[in-house]
């Protein structure tokens, strides 16, 4: 079933495909949230030494998505080799932990070293600031502050809150991903929605002024005195 409609979806919206590099520091939860979108459940894992490739399909209300993801490993020495896989992606996820409130002036550091690389000029970026079921999270606004987001020109960002355990906010950030990099398909997608709901509206404005034929209606005495005369 799921494959059936998988295919319907790629037929009337198109499939896309995107190439995303996730980042993040050490234990930020980057291959949690990889597998978790995967395979749809929490699995464990192991400091990433080298990388991990997953692909990761899903509908959207423009299309059907395919998302090869590399998960590079975060430490600070293997972060040099970060730009040998700049050709291979699209786009950025960086992935903070929204409870290491040491760690942000450093996070933030990375984020713009990689998108002052030429190769990565026109990516846009999404932050996953996860790990916000822990009861010391920095909430957005604050993660926004503290990797000085707001600093970003010409570029396209977004922030999400979420929880790699749950699942909590993966879908919604990839969402904005997906919209970023195909805007043409959202904005037509959007415009027939408008115009589905304008023609749904005048149809059903049109349909109240349809009398009811079960209704009760007023009919003028004297064409109810000629219909009886006629009767008789």
């Amino acid at each position: 079933m799921g494959g059936a409609l998988s295919s319907a979806y790629a037929r009337v919206f198109g499939k896309k495909e995107t190439r995303i590099l996730m980042l993040g520091l050490d234990a930020a939860g980057k291959t949690t949230i990889l597998y978790k979108l995967r395979l749809g459940e929490v699995t464990t894992t192991i400091p990433t030494i080298g990388f991990n490739v997953e692909s990761v399909e899903y509908n959207t209300r423009t299309s059907l998505v395919s998302f090869t993801t590399w998960d590079v490993g975060g430490r600070d020495k293997i972060r040099p080799l970060w730009r040998h896989y700049y050709q291979h992606a699209n786009a950025l996820v960086f992935v903070v932990d929204s409870n290491d409130r040491d760690r942000y002036e450093e996070a933030g550091d990375e984020i713009t070293k990689v998108l002052s690389e030429d190769e990565c000029k026109d990516w846009p970026l999404l932050v996953f600031a996860n790990k916000q079921d822990l009861p010391n999270a920095m909430k957005v606004h604050e993660v926004t502050d503290k990797l000085k987001l707001h600093t970003l020109r010409n570029r396209q960002w977004y922030i999400q809150a979420c929880c790699a355990t749950t699942g909590d906010g993966l879908y919604e950030g990839l969402d904005w991903l997906s919209n970023a990099m195909h805007p043409g398909k959202a904005a037509v997608a959007n415009e027939n929605m408008h115009k589905g709901e304008i023609e749904s509206k005048h149809l059903a404005s049109k349909l109240d002024d349809v009398p009811d034929s079960d209704a009760d209606t007023d009919v003028p005495e004297s064409v109810a005195t000629e219909a009886a005369e006629r009767e008789m």
